[in-house]
């Protein structure tokens, strides 16, 4: 039987102390990973169909073999494993400001995700999302200007409410074009967000994409034994 809780890494970092923990929950006999910024959470492993579902609708919506994409925000792993899962990716650039969460990765913490670090498709990068969205050079350090198929974003809890005021400026339609010119034709944008679908930014999503949608996507609460819910944004470019 493993601990009833053990921190498994802390760091400073600069928009807040960062930490990994496992913790024993006896009403499921089971390890819940948890991550936490400060004293706010940010993520745990008992609630992951909402990250897995962003993977899943983002690649459901594209044709073809030979995807490239990125993931920002790397986590506990689970939208950039899902994404892998598609045998049409062939390459997965995970774009992750926190080194020590690529280094969770590296050092095998996280059990549920084992092989992602080192499947060959993936390259994990550190450096902030947004930051290489706003400037000149893009997503790919290594190839300044490249473009994917499908960027898939999960860092803030949703646009009204990121985890740092720098990240803002994405969410408003300037934001956005930055980022559809990092897009291949046909290529698509998906989020993560922890609040109901928002209006204000489905009409900024809507200025940005001729095609789009917002999701509901609702999963069982084990804790509570009710319902929980996220939302799955996603903008497409034409072909």
């Amino acid at each position: 039987m493993s601990l009833r809780f053990e921190e498994l890494a802390w760091r400073p970092t600069p928009i807040g102390e960062i930490s990994l923990r496992r913790r024993r929950e006896p009403r499921l006999d089971l390890d819940v990973y948890e991550v936490k910024l400060d004293d706010e959470f940010l993520m745990s492993s008992l609630f992951t169909v909402g990250e897995v579902e962003l993977a899943r609708s983002a690649l459901a919506a594209l044709t073809g073999d030979r995807l490239d994409v990125v993931v920002g925000g790397l986590g506990l792993g689970y939208t950039a494993r899902t994404a892998l899962s598609d045998d049409r990716v062939a390459s997965l650039l995970v774009v992750e400001a926190i080194e020590d969460v690529i280094d969770w990765h590296r050092r095998g913490l996280l059990p549920f995700a084992a092989g992602l670090a080192t499947d060959p498709r993936t390259r994990m990068v550190r450096a902030d999302f947004f930051a290489r969205v706003a400037g000149p050079d893009g997503l790919d350090p290594d190839d300044p200007g490249r473009r994917f198929h499908a960027v898939l974003l999960d860092v803030d809890h949703s646009p009204r409410h990121p985890l740092h005021p720098s990240h803002a400026a994405f969410y408003q339609p300037d934001g956005l074009r930055r980022l559809a010119r990092l897009l291949l034709p046909g290529g698509v944008f998906a989020l993560w967000s922890d609040d109901p679908p928002d209006p204000d930014f489905e009409a900024v999503l809507a200025a940005v994409f001729p095609t789009w949608h917002s999701r509901v996507v609702r999963f069982a609460n084990p804790l509570t034994g009710g319902e929980s819910t996220n939302t799955v944004y996603l903008g497409q470019l034409p072909a």
